[in-house]
């Protein structure tokens, strides 16, 4: 039987370790990296073309749905299971409208995980046990989340501002200048109805797209 090729991405060392051990004796796969961000995760993933990347929801720089996206976007091979503290539908639903083929939540973590793996690497779909998929119906419209009405990038931007990074730091990140941030980040406060920082921090921890907590 091939291995099965799987990448972490968790910015808790604990956690990755755990899950290391955890994936590597029971799920026949070899770990071929850990990384502690989502934009680490897309790179890695370019490079080493994992089978499944287990991928942690809430993490600094790029959370894990950004990250999700841009890597079903560039290597289409490539499997994604979502590790997240939260079950609320909203959630749930940008992660596999982002591509995510599996949801597992972490306080049931351990066996789930192996089985989400599989799944996964199978092309198959997975959900938490604890969730039922009615409460997840795919289809179901979100458009009326002010998160759709930004664009990748923005999300992006919107992530590291409130993260606290300055346009110029962001710059360097996104590979944009720091004029095109400054134009992106007006951008978002307008489309999101909001006129200053603590009011954009506010709306980025309700809508999941930092924790804030690492």
């Amino acid at each position: 039987v091939m291995s099965i090729k799987v990448l972490i991405a968790d910015d808790h060392a604990m956690m990755s370790e755990g899950l290391k051990t955890l994936i590597e004796t029971g799920a026949a796969a070899t770990v071929v990296a850990i990384v502690g961000n989502g934009r680490e995760a897309v790179q890695a993933s370019l490079r080493l073309n994992p089978d499944v990347v287990v991928m942690d929801i809430s993490m600094p720089d790029l959370n894990g749905i950004e990250a999700t996206r841009l890597i079903r976007e560039r290597c289409p091979a490539t499997q994604i299971v979502i590790l997240s503290m939260h079950s609320d539908r909203e959630q749930v639903h940008r992660a596999f409208a982002a591509g995510a083929i599996g949801y597992v939540l972490k306080e049931a973590a351990g066996a789930e995980v192996l089985s989400a793996v599989r799944a996964a690497a199978g092309g198959r779909r997975y959900l938490s046990s604890a969730m039922d998929e009615h409460t997840i119906n795919r289809d179901a419209p979100l458009s009326n989340s002010p998160l759709a009405s930004l664009s990748s990038r923005e999300r992006q931007v919107l992530q590291l501002v409130v993260e606290g990074k300055s346009s110029a730091e962001i710059a360097g990140i996104v590979h944009l200048s720091p004029k095109t941030v400054e134009t992106y980040r007006s951008r978002l406060m307008k489309k999101l109805g909001v006129t200053d920082i603590p009011a954009l921090v506010k709306f980025a921890v309700l809508n999941g797209i930092t924790s804030l907590d690492s």
